[in-house]
């Protein structure tokens, strides 16, 4: 199986026009990140990066964590990034022909990686406010003797959508699986991590016990730092560190002590908050230039939006020819035989000229 992650390379020029301005991936604003330096220049010279026997999270780094997670945690630990998480959470908790509730659309390698394993997929639609609760109540009612074992869901900045739970909608979610599946897993894959201003939406709030809350610091604080709090239920967590022992056993203790510098550094923490407020800006002005045209897009937080389109291979092709890359909807698609008729578009590089995106996006969604 080759997956279903499709974009379009940056370095590819439409037609021999003007180089492809990529917003296909979600790769955030490098001009947005931290610099090396400052990563470096907290260190100090007695950071310790000979042991194999430390504790596998610093100590000093546990403590921050657990202050970001939304809810007490049961237990913390640090994975190489959110999609090793997911992968390894998935692995710890789901075995062949086991039923996952995801969101329908969803992030297009966690539908890899379940496929990979081996379970059965049920997409449950998703509206302004996250998760559909009727829809929701009939995937979790349609086979009561063998309840699903696991849910993947992004409570806030979902990819590729960009919507976020309301309050209300949390209650009602967490009601439906301590009524109708008390023993369903449910991990929360926060994937835009410090970008999103505010209290952080969670189930665990309501569900603590069975909640794996997964942050990842990648689109805040830099993806090659590869690394991403794993915080909530003790006993999938302590699965996946027990079966991580046969392997590299801990994230860089060098990696962890440069977070911990982050974490604490004022002036990474006032440019973490710029750079949310920016991709708010441009969110939010893309959005309501694309209702000016009559493109109804609802996106809250995050880098994202989903763009309903007549055609999306059209469009993608016509906004190719335009000098810009988007993600066709269909990997997102439970069921990516039947393309949901929507693109993908990552902001992330859309630093100016938002006027002529739009332009070419409204001509894209007729073509």
């Amino acid at each position: 199986m080759t997956g279903r992650f499709w974009r379009v390379p940056a370095t590819t020029q439409a037609n021999g026009g003007p180089p492809i301005l990529d917003l296909s991936t979600g790769t955030p604003d490098t001009n947005l990140l931290p610099t090396i330096a400052t990563m470096v220049r907290g260190l100090h010279a007695d950071v310790a990066i000979t042991s194999y026997i430390d504790r596998p999270v610093l100590e000093e780094l546990e403590v921050l964590l657990r202050a970001r997670t939304p809810f007490e945690a049961e237990a913390v630990t640090v994975l190489d990034g959110s999609l090793d998480a997911l992968d390894r959470l998935i692995s710890a908790l789901v075995r062949f022909g086991d039923t996952v509730i995801v969101e329908d659309p969803t992030f297009p390698p966690i539908l890899d990686m379940l496929e990979r394993i081996g379970a059965q997929v049920v997409g449950v639609p998703i509206d302004a406010e996250g998760i559909v609760p009727d829809r929701l109540a009939e995937a979790l009612d349609a086979s009561p003797n063998t309840p699903p074992v696991l849910a993947i869901l992004q409570p806030t900045a979902h990819n590729p959508t960009g919507r976020s739970m309301s309050a209300e909608r949390i209650d009602v979610v967490a009601s439906l699986f301590a009524d109708l599946a008390p023993d369903t897993w449910i991990i929360e894959d926060h994937h835009a991590g410090d970008l999103v201003a505010g209290p952080v939406p969670s189930i665990g709030v309501r569900r603590p016990d069975r909640v794996v809350h997964v942050h990842s610091f990648s689109k805040s604080h830099g993806p090659d730092l590869r690394i991403a709090a794993v915080c909530g239920a003790a006993e999938p967590i302590s699965a996946v560190v027990d079966r991580r022992r046969l392997g590299p056993s801990w994230t860089s203790r060098l990696i962890q002590h440069v977070l911990v510098t982050l974490l604490r550094d004022p002036a990474t923490d006032a440019l973490v908050r710029e750079a949310s407020t920016v991709y708010d800006d441009r969110r939010r002005a893309v959005c309501e230039q694309l209702a000016d045209v009559g493109i109804e897009v609802t996106s809250s937080a995050g880098l994202n939006l989903w763009v309903p389109v007549a055609n999306e291979q059209r469009a993608v092709l016509a906004l190719a020819l335009a000098g810009i890359g988007v993600a066709p909807g269909a990997p997102f698609a439970v069921d990516s035989s039947r393309p949901p008729n929507h693109l993908r578009v990552s902001l992330g590089n859309a630093r100016t000229d938002l006027g002529r995106l739009v332009d070419a996006i409204a001509e894209a969604a007729t073509a």
